[in-house]
């Protein structure tokens, strides 16, 4: 595994993810940015190969000329190690999402969701988990939620934040290692009788079936690909939270949704991320 990262304006830096996720398929593995200090911002881009850091290198120069990329080897064991030490706990709304080491020490009141960084997608520290977090914190504080699905599950934590507050939840992930792991999270958060875990694509599982909340925390091209599904699980008057997109894709998700008559209620960014939050008439 490689590291290449540089540091420049946030117009370089954006310019240069854009870029990267627009190729298709990708030579990075994970791209991620963030404000370093005032007025400078550093991206960080995993390769697995020196193939493919030569083809990012590529992609970034086009994009933003000005950034110069270092590069650094990562070790296996290190890629887990900086997942698993030292993650703060991430606090959302009502939810605080920690591994065991930061939630000893919430005592504030909120729910607490205890999930180890693993191979998993979804510790709250991404921006996409976060802001369906604070989605689902939204539309709480409206209505009482009963039944939710949750597509592209990853670690479970959406839904297990659900169950926590009493949802009958329906966690779908296509990647069976990572299934096996959200499983392991429900029963630590003591939530596995009201949570399901289903390895594979759960088509089966959701046809003619609607509910209350239906989160898709994905990426944006299956988000669009997937409208014709997701549309009709919604029950009337339910809500639909669309995440895994950059701000730059949300105008493409958001016509896909609208034509098929879902109502957009809330837009919630975090850092380059979007949120999109629905309801459906």
């Amino acid at each position: 595994m490689l590291l290449l990262t540089a540091l420049g304006t946030q117009t370089q830096i954006r310019a240069a993810a854009d870029e990267l996720d627009r190729h298709d398929p990708s030579p990075a593995d994970a791209v991620s940015w963030f404000e370093e200090k005032p007025g400078k911002f550093r991206i960080e881009i995993y390769v697995p190969t020196k193939q493919d850091a030569a083809s990012a290198e590529a992609i970034v120069g086009a994009a933003a000329p000005e950034l110069h990329l270092k590069q650094k080897k990562v070790k296996a064991a290190d890629w887990v190690a900086m997942s698993l030490e030292g993650l703060p706990a991430v606090r959302a709304g009502r939810f605080v999402v920690a591994g065991a080491h930061a939630l000893m020490g919430e005592n504030n009141g909120r729910t607490k969701i205890w999930i180890e960084a693993s191979e998993a997608f979804g510790t709250g520290h991404h921006g996409t988990t976060w802001g369906c977090l604070m989605a689902l914190e939204s539309v709480l504080r409206e209505r009482r939620v009963n039944s939710v699905l949750d597509v592209g599950a990853g670690s479970g934590v959406l839904a297990i934040a659900a169950a926590k507050l009493g949802a009958e939840a329906l966690a779908i992930e296509i990647d069976h290692r990572a299934a096996a792991i959200a499983q392991i999270n429900a029963r630590q958060n003591k939530v596995a009788q009201r949570m399901r875990v289903i390895a594979g694509d759960g088509a089966r599982y959701i046809a003619g079936k609607q509910f209350d909340l239906v989160f898709a925390n994905i990426l944006m091209r299956p988000l669009i690909k997937l409208a014709p599904r997701l549309v009709p699980v919604v029950a009337p008057g339910g809500t639909l939270i669309l995440s895994g997109l950059l701000r730059t894709q949300a105008p493409l998700v958001r016509e896909a949704y609208a034509n098929r008559g879902m109502i957009l209620e809330k837009q919630i960014p975090k850092e380059a991320w979007m949120t999109l939050v629905w309801r459906k008439p």
